[in-house]
């Protein structure tokens, strides 16, 4: 980073890269039920909530764990705070996988590497803090939501391809042996941090966590940020969990639903490097944050209304570029509005605010019990958007002075 006297290293994407590897393969772990709740719900001989519940625990059990799994990343640091992840995630991967005939079994290996996810999940902003200069840290979080994103859009697309050739108990070991090989590279690959700060002098200590937290929930704009984080994730996780439910009464079969999730996530993706790149390109933070949340409203009622498969794949696309790339913007917003608070408790309580939206997947099955389609809910969750929007124009601009260079 020129003229600011900071060293970067060429290992830092050696880094990024393992860090990646581990949120792809949890995600994977996460959502591969929900393009084949119905074959998945006839082969357990359980109902499609059970099977959706699947996908649920993994929001229910972050919402207890996300403070104490911060607590660990700050205490103990990145490596070995996102490295007992690893291990979770690798171990009970990898048994989800040997023990794949009981739903039962499956459930509670599931809630084993839910026990992983507020470790990886809450490590995105630390992890750029401690190899990535400032005027990257934006991008760095794009690039390890985007692993995210490719990770959901595989489980979403090729567990319907890999099923209906060697079926359900098949497919399980394959993610679960794949699992666990992520897990050791990070642990052969990941370090604590670059030799050298990454940070300008003055803008390199962070307040103790807890410290930290009642600095975080003083500030108005955070608790913004929590609420629209609360919608952009339930919108996203309701969409997910449900995806094969909401085209079905469309006529669209597990294969054309798994092409529809898949394309939600492939514009996150997108939408995840072009975003916050043009975020750090101008430093600027709340304008893409508006844009995004505007342009995604007409993809989420284009979905809603469309029953055309082909304009079903360019709203589910608009929705995840626009929607689903703000997020790395929003964890940065969150780190800077935020300083000295430590990096990981604001990503903690936004992927919290995240996960509590649980309720909303509860809610869309819900309200299609009791009006026979998801359209209300839909709607419900556009007008949502659009009440994000006007928190978003009251927040105000981030990037601190001395970050600027």
């Amino acid at each position: 980073m020129e003229g600011s006297g900071i060293k970067v290293y060429p290992y830092r994407w050696v880094v990024l890269g393992a860090f990646m590897g581990i949120n792809l393969t949890i995600q994977v772990l996460w959502i591969c039920f929900a393009t084949i709740t119905g074959p998945a719900a006839e082969h357990y001989g359980v109902s499609d909530l059970r099977i959706g519940f699947l996908a649920m625990v993994f929001m229910i059990v972050y919402i207890p764990a996300a403070i104490p799994a911060s607590w660990v990343i700050d205490r103990f640091g990145f490596r070995k705070g996102v490295g007992l992840g690893a291990v979770l995630l690798g171990v009970f991967g990898l048994l989800r996988g040997i023990f794949s005939r009981d739903y039962h079994t499956v459930l509670i290996f599931t809630i084993g590497i839910a026990l992983a996810q507020p470790l990886l999940l809450n490590s995105f902003t630390t992890l750029a803090a401690k190899w990535f200069p400032p005027d990257q840290r934006a991008t760095v979080s794009g690039l390890a939501m985007a692993a995210n994103y490719i990770g959901t859009t595989v489980g979403l697309m090729l567990t319907p391809v890999l099923v209906t050739r060697y079926g359900i108990d098949s497919t399980q070991m394959i993610y679960g042996i794949i699992t666990a090989l992520s897990a050791l590279v990070f642990l052969a690959l990941a370090r604590e941090q670059a030799p050298t700060p990454q940070s300008p002098p003055g803008y390199q200590e962070r307040s103790l966590m807890f410290d930290g937290l009642r600095r975080i929930l003083r500030q108005r704009d955070f608790w913004f940020c929590m609420v629209i984080f609360f919608v952009g994730f339930g919108v996203f996780n309701g969409l997910a969990t449900w995806i094969e439910n909401i085209v079905r009464p469309r006529g669209m079969s597990i294969n054309q639903a798994g092409m529809l999730g898949g394309l939600l996530l492939i514009g996150g993706i997108a939408g995840a490097f072009v975003i916050p790149t043009l975020s750090d390109h101008y430093r600027k933070r709340k304008p893409f944050i508006l844009i995004g949340m505007v342009c995604a409203i007409p993809g989420l009622l284009g979905f809603s209304f469309f029953h055309s498969y082909r304009m079903l794949l360019v709203s589910v696309f608009v929705l995840g570029f626009f929607m689903m790339g703000l997020g790395p913007i929003g964890y940065q917003y969150a780190a800077e509005i935020t300083y000295p608070a430590p990096e990981g408790s604001s990503n903690a309580l936004l992927v919290l605010a995240g996960q509590v939206s649980v309720v909303f997947i509860f809610g869309m099955e819900f309200i299609n019990a009791r009006f026979g389609s998801f359209t209300p809910s839909l709607l419900l969750a556009a007008g949502l958007m659009a009440l994000n929007c006007v928190l978003i124009s009251l927040l105000k601009e981030s990037m601190p002075k001395g970050i600027r260079v």
